[in-house]
């Protein structure tokens, strides 16, 4: 079950709940993956309009990845995702939302 005060997320794939949390170390790997060069970029890219869904995916990726989760991307393209394209997009907004949520205030 995840835990909002550590900024955690959970996403359903294939029938199993799994928890999504941006560490440092995903938050770096996430930058790296989509060409940013910073923090500040990272999140105005997710806060345009011009957001793609290979974007959700990496969002979704490095969050199970700080979440524990040791797969790649090419390991969900099959898979069946809880709500669908519009479901991982969500749980990636809120993911990237309760990164930057001060304690306390999730």
């Amino acid at each position: 079950m995840a835990n909002p005060w550590r900024g955690e997320v959970t996403l359903v794939i294939d029938g199993e709940p799994r928890v999504l949390r941006l560490t440092l170390g995903a938050l770096a790997e996430l930058e790296v993956g989509l060409g940013e060069a910073s923090l500040v970029d990272l999140v105005a890219r997710f806060e345009s309009a011009a957001c793609s869904s290979r974007d959700v995916m990496a969002l979704v990726v490095a969050g199970l990845r700080g979440g524990g989760w040791q797969g790649t991307a090419r390991d969900l393209l099959a898979a069946e995702i809880e709500g669908g394209p519009l479901g991982a997009a969500k749980v990636a907004a809120e993911l990237l939302a309760r990164a930057f949520t001060p304690v306390g205030e999730a």
